[in-house]
């Protein structure tokens, strides 16, 4: 299985340590890809669960929104999403956000409303049909004879 970092590569190392105790090998780093011998991958492990691994480091790294992985047979692809200028700086402005304070004297005093008084006649709601019992009604008991 071959992990292919992208412009990740810079936490290759501290990918592969996340990805070894749960693939069930240590898989090997080469410049922007990682190497994981199918051999020795824990049984049931298959490439969409790596995918899911992947994703869970971008989270924790804080960059999951940043990345998208992509699988295609036994090889996966790290590739960052290109954002649009306006995204970026919402995402750097969306953090920033400052609530400006008011001094108590330049606030508006409170003033205490009173409650709005009810009409006389209140018309009266339209009734809605009632809906049919959604379960079978049950049957009677029948009386034995002695009874009767």
């Amino acid at each position: 299985m071959k992990v292919t970092l992208g412009t990740l590569k810079d936490k290759g190392d501290a990918l592969v340590e996340f990805l070894e105790p749960r693939v069930g090998t240590k898989p090997s780093l080469s410049g922007g890809e990682i190497e994981i011998e199918d051999e020795q991958v824990k049984e049931g492990v298959r490439p969409r669960h790596v995918k899911t691994y992947i994703k869970r480091f971008l989270y924790m790294n804080g960059v999951r929104k940043k990345y998208r992985v992509f699988v295609a047979g036994r090889e996966l692809t790290i590739q960052e999403i290109e954002l649009g200028e306006k995204a970026e700086e919402e995402e750097k402005a969306a953090p920033v956000k400052k609530v400006e304070e008011v001094p108590p004297e330049e606030a508006e005093p409170e003033v205490e409303e009173e409650a709005p008084e009810k009409p006389a006649k209140e018309e009266p709601k339209p009734s809605k049909p009632k809906k049919a019992a959604s379960k079978k009604p049950r049957p009677k008991k029948k009386k034995s004879e002695e009874e009767a």
